[in-house]
């Protein structure tokens, strides 16, 4: 089992000076306390195991994009006392965060004031539930927010959301009077960095997998004729069982 190395906001690191974050935010893959709108079709097992595949393959895409791009792989993730549960999930080389909290824009600015109080020259938070994001948008996120001034990365959602934000300063603002989880999410956050004049830049548009409709686009995407084979393996691999089994 793998060392779960956990970050302190309150002792800063030497090691993660002048890195960009490339922060997952994630909840502990139990039954029945995660992917709930996926059940049916699938059971409250079958979508924790499908969780912890999204995880999979998002920790190694994070990992490819920091290897020689100044970046680093967090989970920040919630509850306290689950952090086995991440051992084996995880690249050897990601760090971890707990979560803070109650509110989900509570718990996202936490996460990038605490992750700056690590040390961190930049901040991405990043969502668990968009597997085929590619490795090169965490990279492009990096690479934007090494550039001279203050700026916002946003990675668009189809839904109207986003699954990744990224910041150079905190700025409390880009959480404060958002409508979490509707399709208002990303022109809001757009309304807020526009209003404190920060410099905006947007990466390729994503979707996410948290219905049936996402669920069955993603079957499409990694089980069809043109799948490409080096896109979330893990993913592919428990969604071709689970097909095989004909409950998609």
């Amino acid at each position: 089992m793998k060392p779960f190395r956990i970050l302190d906001p309150n002792f800063p690191s030497r090691g993660v000076r002048g890195l960009c974050a490339l922060a997952v935010m994630t909840k502990a893959p139990r039954a029945g306390q995660v992917k709930t709108r996926l059940v049916p079709p699938l059971t409250p097992d079958e979508a924790a195991e499908l969780n912890k595949c999204f995880l999979r393959d998002r920790a190694t895409a994070i990992s490819r994009a920091a290897t020689g791009n100044d970046a680093c792989g967090i989970a920040v993730y919630t509850p306290i006392g689950t952090e086995l549960v991440y051992a084996d999930l995880l690249s050897a080389n990601f760090r971890s965060l707990p979560q803070r909290g109650d509110k989900f824009g509570e718990r996202l600015w936490f996460a990038v004031e605490d992750l700056f109080k690590c040390g961190f020259e930049s901040v991405c938070l990043i969502d668990s539930d968009s597997p085929t994001v590619p490795p090169a948008n965490f990279a492009q996120a990096v690479k934007f927010l090494k550039a001279i001034g203050d700026r916002v990365v946003l990675g668009p959602s189809e839904d109207g959301g986003y699954y990744l934000i990224g910041l150079k300063k905190f700025h409390r603002e880009l959480f404060e009077r958002i409508d979490w989880s509707t399709e208002r999410v990303f022109e809001q956050t757009i309304e807020r960095a526009s209003e404190i004049g920060l410099d905006i830049k947007c990466l390729p548009r994503g979707y996410d997998v948290d219905d049936r409709a996402g669920l069955a686009r993603l079957c499409h995407e990694l089980l069809g004729q043109n799948a490409a084979a080096n896109v979330a393996p893990n993913t592919r691999k428990f969604l071709a069982s689970i097909v095989a089994q004909k409950k998609l």
